[in-house]
């Protein structure tokens, strides 16, 4: 133990004077300065009103009261009811001591109590809007996430135990991969979430066999290789989010959706994003339309001899997608003839915590950023979503690996998520403003090349994929985002969240379904008359991909028409990391 508290003392004094040194970023981030201000609005709505304070100040002392007297109770050996519990969900506090032992379970029930009562001042808090109540909520949750008892070794009876089980080895190990994740972070912690050893696209991901048979400053367009004699005569082109690689799709061949639809006898396209640096700055919202989703159908058209492609887009580029139908349907020049959208918003009224990030104020803010490089650093929408769940996505890894001193376990999804790309400073200025800011495509008021953009004019049939514990694209959002099309849409439901409800293979599924005929009325209500089906969707949408063009003709080899192969999959493109 000594020796081990020797080791800690001189990596604090390193990490100490890493800090202090001229090159280490210096500063409180923006994110801290808005949270700040929001907060503080909410403080000053109560103190504005001395009585209501009171009133407050009281309650809170009355619970503390109560728990006081619960305790003194325990310590006496009496069983008695919590005044505060834990949500069901809520695993910082599973370890038995937290509810056996006195003391821990003191500090338990205070930091419930203090937690809730934070947040009904929130929400009670009177003179504030809407959306500022909303970004209080949201960095309030911030705030109590990071001053859970669960994160902090004084406090946690678990890592108490962990501790002087190891002689605090542990602790020495974790601070030298919070070192390691301040340099990789050039100064700025960043957790690691896997075991950045144990993937590589290529290799153990992103191996679906297929060839790149087109390539712009924007993207790379992967043709994958058949596996049976006969393909649908529709070719389907894939247009993946930019904000995460194409391969959340690919992950490897038991989960690959890409595999899986290669089997069942698509001709798939897929769109590999670049990772854009200072050289694509005035990439803008159009020329990601152009460049990349035309630019590919044109190349699938010379791959294939086909004029017209199914497609298929996801989160954010599905959005892109949804543009581009709008964008057809008012030049008339119609190539898409059937869209699938997966965890895909249109309408952005419901946005969720994401929204938080989108006032006037912040984006002016993310744009001054942007403009001093031409490009957003991966590592902020990583943080942003990572933000989303932080009792999730943060804190569990904070505890596990500086704490206990245990790297993370290789978890493909992590992998991936931690594999952020860059943003073009005019294509995600554009996203914001239109999108979450003012909502323009939802009101038929998005303008591109002078056009303006209706979906309603979409009469194309439209599949449209929501998940049920979706942060990102609520699926609320989503359904309300079906209604804004003018032609049919068949809107389905998933279980779990923005990846792993779309990441569900047939052979081993983990969620089920639910699909409920026209999307009409309230979502409540449409969800109380769905019918729930077990297993994957994926079954699901390939027939209602069928039965939007049943024929088929022999298979289709990439590279070997009037399109070269330029290299193997998954490309180039695919490997630059940020």
């Amino acid at each position: 133990m000594s020796r081990n508290a020797g080791q800690l003392v001189e990596a604090l004094g390193r990490s100490a004077a890493r800090y202090l040194t001229p090159e280490t970023p210096a500063g409180a981030s923006p994110e801290v300065g808005e949270m700040v201000r929001t907060l503080g609005k909410v403080a000053e709505s109560w103190l504005t009103d001395p009585s209501r304070t009171v009133e407050a100040q009281t309650r809170l002392s009355q619970d503390f009261l109560t728990l006081w007297g619960s305790t003194y109770q325990k310590l006496q050996g009496q069983q008695t009811p919590p005044v505060a519990a834990p949500e069901p969900r809520d695993n910082r506090f599973a370890h038995p001591d937290w509810s056996e032992n006195p003391y821990f379970d003191f500090i338990k029930q205070g930091y419930l109590i203090a937690t809730r009562w934070a947040e009904d001042l929130v929400e009670d808090a009177e003179g504030i809007d809407e959306h500022t109540r909303h970004k209080a909520q949201f960095y309030l949750r911030q705030v109590t996430s990071m001053l859970s008892p669960s994160n902090f070794l004084a406090t946690n009876p678990e890592l108490i135990r962990h501790t002087l089980a190891e002689n605090g080895a542990n602790l020495v190990r974790g601070l030298k991969m919070y070192e390691e994740d301040m340099q990789a972070g050039n100064g700025a912690l960043r957790v690691r979430q896997t075991d950045p050893t144990g993937f590589e696209v290529g290799r153990n991901m992103a191996v679906t066999p297929g060839e790149v048979v087109f390539r712009n400053d924007l993207i790379e367009l992967i043709q994958y290789a058949p596996t049976t004699e006969t393909v649908f005569k529709r070719p389907l082109l894939i247009v993946p989010p930019w904000i995460n690689k194409f391969y959340i799709l690919d992950l490897n061949p038991q989960k690959s959706f890409i595999k899986w639809m290669v089997d069942q006898g698509l001709t798939v396209f897929c769109i590999s994003w670049v990772n854009p640096d200072e050289r694509h700055a005035e990439k803008d919202f159009e020329s990601y339309m152009n460049e990349g989703i035309e630019a590919a159908i044109d190349a699938v058209g010379a791959a294939t001899g086909e004029t017209e492609v199914a497609a298929a887009g996801y989160c954010v580029g599905g959005t892109l997608l949804a543009v581009t139908l709008a964008m057809q349907a008012a030049t008339g020049r119609k190539r898409i003839t059937s869209a699938t959208l997966l965890t895909t918003q249109v309408d952005f009224t419901h946005a969720g915590d994401l929204k938080v990030f989108a006032d006037e104020e912040q984006i002016k803010q993310v744009e001054k950023t942007m403009g001093e490089r031409g490009y957003l650093e991966g590592a902020r929408m990583a943080n942003a979503f990572n933000m989303l769940r932080p009792n999730d996505l943060i804190w569990p890894y904070v505890v596990n690996n500086y704490i206990k001193g245990k790297a993370p376990s290789a978890f493909d999804l992590l992998y991936w998520n931690s594999d952020a790309t860059r943003m073009p400073a005019a294509n995600h200025s554009f996203y914001l403003r239109n999108c979450y800011l003012e909502n323009n495509l939802a009101k038929g008021r998005m303008v591109l090349s002078n056009v303006r953009l209706d979906l309603k004019r979409v009469k194309i049939p439209v599949f449209n994929l929501a998940t049920r514990e979706d942060h990102i694209a609520p699926a609320l959002s989503v359904f309300k985002g079906s209604k804004r099309f003018g032609g049919t849409v068949d809107y389905v439901l998933a279980g779990s969240g923005h990846i792993a409800g779309v990441v569900n293979p047939p052979a081993k599924p983990k969620y089920g379904f639910w699909t409920g005929g026209p999307v009409k009325g309230k979502f409540e209500e449409w969800l109380e008359k769905a019918a729930e089906t077990p297993g994957s969707w994926w079954p699901y949408w390939l027939r209602w991909m069928e039965a939007q063009a049943p024929e088929r003709v022999p298979a289709r080899s990439p590279g070997g028409g009037a399109l070269p192969s330029l290299g193997p999959a998954p490309g180039t493109y695919v490997r630059v990391r940020s």
